[in-house]
C-alpha cells in the first residue's frame, strides 16, 4: 500500500479510523464490536500488548503495522503514529489503531484522537476492558468494596521522558481508596516509599500481577513496606500492574485459602509484621 499524506480524504463513509481497545490480553474478553472491526480492518496499527491471539484476527489481505514500545526503547514515537494513522486514512478503507486495554486509559489514545481531530479524519473509539477490571476479575476481588474502600484511583507508574513522579501524594494515602498502579515495575520502591512518607499504613496489602489474564500470568503477594524487596526478587515481567488497598488483603486471604489445593498460585505473601 502506497501512502500519500497529502491526498484528500475519499468520502467519510468509505474511510474511518478507529481506536479500539483489545483489552488485557485474554481473547476471550474482547468485546463484539473490536472483534468486527479487527476483522473488516484494511490495516491494522498495533501495540505490543495486543496479545497473538487476538493478532491472529487480522485479515491477511489488510497491512499489519507494529509499533509497539518497550521501556526504554520507542522506535516509532507518537507524533509518527499519529502521522500513520492521517497517511493511512488519506487512503482510504477502515483503519483499526489497536491498543493492549482501553484506549483511553493510559493508552494514548487521547492525543492520536486529537490529531485526527484536527486532519479532518473521520474516528470513532471502541472501548475495551482496562487492565484493573481483567487483574480484579482473574483475581476474584473487587477494586470497591462498601466496607474496605469506597474509590479508586487509576495512576500511571511512568511518566514521559522519565521524569520525576509527582503525584498528590498526601491525597492517595486515604485507607478507603483503592490505588491501581499502570506501568509501574519500574518505579514501585519510590512509589511505595511516597506513600509510606506521607501516612499509608506500611502493612496496606499490595498486589503485583504481571501478563494479567494471559496463560503466563504470575501473581504475588505482598505488603506496601515490602512490595519493593518483593518485586525485585520475583522476576516479574511487564506489563506489570499494582493493586495496592485493603481489597487486596481479600486476595490474600484466598491466598492461604486456596494454596494448598494449588488452585491461586502466587508468590510472597503479605506483611506478617511491618518492616
Amino acid at each position: 500500500m502506497t501512502i500519500d499524506v497529502k491526498r484528500p480524504l475519499p468520502p467519510t463513509r468509505q474511510t474511518l479510523v478507529q481506536l479500539v481497545g483489545a483489552g488485557p490480553g485474554d481473547p476471550e474478553l474482547l468485546t463484539i464490536k473490536a472483534l468486527r472491526a479487527i476483522e473488516s480492518a484494511d490495516a491494522v496499527v498495533y501495540d505490543r500488548l495486543v496479545s497473538r491471539e487476538i493478532l491472529a484476527h487480522i485479515p491477511a489481505s489488510a497491512k499489519s503495522i507494529d509499533v509497539g514500545k518497550t521501556p526504554g526503547f520507542h522506535p516509532v514515537s507518537q507524533d509518527e503514529i499519529n502521522r500513520i494513522l492521517i497517511a493511512l486514512a488519506r487512503n482510504g478503507g477502515r483503519i483499526v489503531r489497536l491498543k493492549g486495554g482501553d484506549p483511553f486509559m493510559f493508552g494514548r489514545g487521547g492525543e492520536e484522537a486529537i490529531a485526527l481531530a484536527a486532519a479532518g479524519v473521520p474516528y470513532e473509539v471502541i472501548p475495551g476492558i482496562t487492565s484493573a477490571q481483567g487483574c480484579a476479575a482473574s483475581l476474584k476481588i473487587p477494586l470497591t468494596h462498601r466496607d474496605l474502600a469506597t474509590g479508586v484511583r487509576f495512576l500511571t507508574g511512568h511518566r514521559r521522558e522519565d521524569v520525576e513522579l509527582d503525584f498528590d501524594w498526601p491525597g492517595l494515602v486515604d485507607s478507603a481508596t483503592t490505588l491501581v498502579i499502570y506501568m509501574g515495575l519500574a518505579n514501585i520502591g519510590e512509589i511505595a516509599k511516597n506513600l509510606l512518607a506521607h501516612g499509608r499504613d506500611a502493612k496496606t496489602p499490595v498486589l503485583a500481577v504481571s501478563r494479567a489474564t494471559r496463560a503466563d500470568e504470575t501473581r504475588l503477594v505482598s505488603c506496601l513496606s515490602n512490595i519493593a524487596r518483593d518485586v525485585g526478587g520475583a522476576g516479574l515481567q511487564a506489563p506489570t500492574l499494582f493493586i495496592i488497598g485493603e481489597v487486596a488483603g481479600i486476595a490474600t486471604a484466598m491466598h492461604r485459602v486456596l494454596a494448598q489445593a494449588d488452585t491461586f498460585k502466587v508468590h510472597g505473601d503479605a506483611c506478617v509484621a511491618a518492616e
